[in-house]
C-alpha cells in the first residue's frame, strides 16, 4: 500500500525559503516518478516539480524554475522540495504525488500521478 505523508508547510515571509518533505512508503523510488503539485485557493491544481526514479531527471514548472530544487533520499525514502525566494503567489496546499514509471510519461510529467498525500499548507506573507 502506497502512502505519502507531507510535512514542512507553514507560514513564511516573502523572500524566505521552505523545505517540504514527503515520506513515502510502499514504493521503491527507483521505479517511481515522485514529486509535488500545489493548489492555491480558487485555482486548479498544478504540477510544481517531479523526480524520475528511472533516470534521475528532475522537472520543474516555469513558475518555480530557478527557485526550487527537488531531492530524493533513497535511504529515508523521502522526497524533498526546497523553494527559495518565496512569493505570495506560492501560497497553496502542496501535495506529494507518485506514479509507477510504467504509467508515467516525462513529456507530461505533471499529470497521471496515481498516489497522493493529504497535503501540507504553505502561506507566504508579503
Amino acid at each position: 500500500q502506497v502512502q505519502l505523508v507531507e510535512s514542512g508547510g507553514g507560514l513564511v515571509q516573502a523572500g524566505g525559503s521552505l523545505r517540504l518533505a514527503c515520506a513515502a512508503s510502499g514504493v521503491t523510488l527507483d521505479y517511481y516518478a515522485i514529486g509535488w503539485s500545489r493548489q492555491a485557493p480558487g485555482k486548479a491544481r498544478e504540477g510544481v516539480s517531479c523526480f524520475s526514479g528511472g533516470d534521475g531527471r528532475s522537472y520543474y514548472a516555469d513558475s518555480v524554475k530557478g527557485r526550487a530544487t527537488i531531492a530524493v533520499d533513497n535511504v529515508k525514502n523521502t522526497v524533498y522540495l526546497l523553494v527559495n525566494n518565496l512569493k505570495p503567489e506560492d501560497t497553496a496546499v502542496y501535495y506529494c504525488a507518485a506514479a509507477d514509471l510504467a504509467n508515467w510519461s516525462p513529456s507530461f510529467w505533471y499529470v497521471g500521478m496515481a498516489y497522493w498525500g493529504k497535503g501540507t499548507p504553505v502561506t507566504v506573507s508579503s
